[in-house]
């Protein structure tokens, strides 16, 4: 059950390319963001679309990953966990970030058709 005390699975849509960076340590990190999405129908029938963006963190082997496969508009599946950070800007104001570091993905869907065929001879090759 220790599993299940902090584990988010969301599928979504890449709003961004991934952001790659090295520590200085030497261990890659990517930034990206999705957005998952919810339908439904308000009280006058209309048809409603509510959007919701996540920022999402990967380490090490994942970041590699990421960096080399993803881009914006991918459909994904994540499995992590939720994490907070607060920090100051140069304003001297605290911020807050709410994120999920990764310990699964999964490309669902690429952009398109021909990128996924690629992207298959790659892995072959």
């Amino acid at each position: 059950m220790n599993n299940l005390k902090n584990r988010v699975n969301l599928i979504g849509n890449l709003g961004m390319n991934p952001q790659v960076r090295e520590t200085s340590n030497g261990k890659k990190m990517a930034r990206f963001t999705i957005a998952t999405s919810e339908n439904y129908r308000n009280s006058k029938g209309e048809k409603v679309t509510e959007t919701q963006w996540h920022n999402i963190v990967t380490w090490g082997n994942q970041a590699a990953y990421v960096e080399k496969y993803l881009e914006k508009g991918q459909q994904v599946a994540i499995e992590g966990k939720l994490t907070h950070r607060e920090y100051q800007n140069s304003s001297n104001e605290k911020r807050y970030i709410t994120e999920i570091v990764v310990h699964e993905i999964l490309i669902l869907k690429y952009r398109d058709q021909q990128q996924a065929a690629s992207k298959e001879k790659e892995a072959v090759a």
